[in-house]
């Protein structure tokens, strides 16, 4: 298989390339077959920035009480209180996740764990959100 032999070889080529063109920012260890041109780095933000645009305006047309993970759970928590029997029949554990997900995967659109400065997960407010909900729930049970 003339594959393996083939690898090595362009590796070589590239690198003798490099040192002719005098390009010193290479790193051993990454493939030069994924680095993006500039015009590529450009086109990736120009579309990022297009994404982040549209998705702020996903909610522009909806009542702050529906596209707020916190009011969205305090109204479940005073359905609980109030109805618990309800409540407990409609099997709102089950529904959670899917309601609220559309809403939290709007909020990563912009995350990125691979950044120098990301945020954690569990310091995001819908993170918070989710958990203070879910102590209160299970200290109305106990």
């Amino acid at each position: 298989d003339n594959s393996c032999e083939f690898i090595p070889k362009c590796r070589t080529c590239r690198r003798q390339a490099r040192e002719q063109s005098g390009e010193g920012d290479h790193h051993e260890g990454l493939s030069s077959d994924e680095e993006l041109t500039p015009t590529e780095v450009d086109e990736f933000q120009k579309s990022k920035d297009n994404v982040l645009e549209d998705s702020r305006k996903i909610f522009e047309d909806v009542h702050a009480d529906f596209c707020d993970i916190r009011k969205i759970l305090l109204k479940f928590q005073e359905w609980k209180e109030r109805l618990p029997d309800s409540y407990s029949e409609a099997y709102i554990s089950f529904c959670l996740p899917k309601l609220l997900n559309p809403l939290i995967r709007v909020q990563l659109i912009s995350w990125n764990p691979l950044e120098q400065n990301f945020t954690e997960l569990e310091e995001m407010p819908w993170f918070r959100a989710i958990e203070e909900f879910s102590d209160a729930e299970n200290v109305s049970e106990s």
